[in-house]
């Protein structure tokens, strides 16, 4: 037996579930009498389910977490809303772009209806530049080469790093008295959502 109230159409109120009610007979004479009866209140009718789509960002661990309240816009039931629940809750990098979620609403009496929103999931978290300035020497050719690995030493990202690249990977001899032979050079470390750090590295050519 429910306990969701109900009014029937000669104004009583009723609960769902089994209902005794007395009827009274008058005739013209003001003789009465009177029987009872079992009404038995249903409640069939299926929640309203209302959603709106949502944005989230992802942390600086690549992961982010939802309620069924963020993806409820005012869904209603005429007896009640008993719970609400999602079909998930948590995404990561995986989930970077637009994820379809399902929205489940079951009212006090049982019945329950379910409709669907978009969670765009966005990583904004730029990579971290862990490096370090080094110190190079012009070979026999005239030249002194170095590569990102020398310079980059363990730059991280929430995501996964993409690329790493810099503005310039040798110098001639020509750049050991320029500057004093420290010249600045920039580090840029891109993940794989497209976002992108960059740092000012000293390379000291002898």
């Amino acid at each position: 037996m429910g306990t969701s109230p109900w009014v029937a159409s000669n104004g009583i109120t009723s609960v769902t579930g089994l209902n005794t009610v007395t009827l009274t007979v008058v005739d013209n004479n003001g003789n009465t009498d009177t029987e009872t009866a079992t009404v038995t209140v249903l409640d069939t009718v299926a929640p309203v389910v209302v959603t709106q789509n949502i944005t989230v960002q992802l942390n600086s661990s690549g992961a982010a977490s939802i309620t069924a309240t963020q993806i409820n816009d005012g869904s209603s039931d005429a007896c009640g809303i008993d719970t609400m629940y999602l079909d998930n809750y948590d995404y990561a990098c995986s989930n970077v772009g637009t994820n379809t979620v399902t929205l489940t609403v079951v009212d006090v009496n049982g019945n329950e209806d379910t409709e669907t929103a978009t969670v765009t999931v966005e990583d904004n978290e730029q990579p971290t530049i862990q490096a370090q300035n080094i110190t190079v020497y012009v070979d026999a050719t005239g030249e002194a080469n170095f590569t990102t690995a020398m310079i980059d030493t363990a730059s991280y990202d929430n995501c996964g790093i993409d690329t790493s690249y810099l503005t310039a990977y040798s110098f001639g001899c020509e750049n050991v008295l320029e500057l004093g032979g420290e010249h600045i050079i920039v580090l840029y470390v891109e993940d794989v959502n497209g976002n992108v750090s960059a740092a000012n590295i000293t390379v000291t050519v002898k």
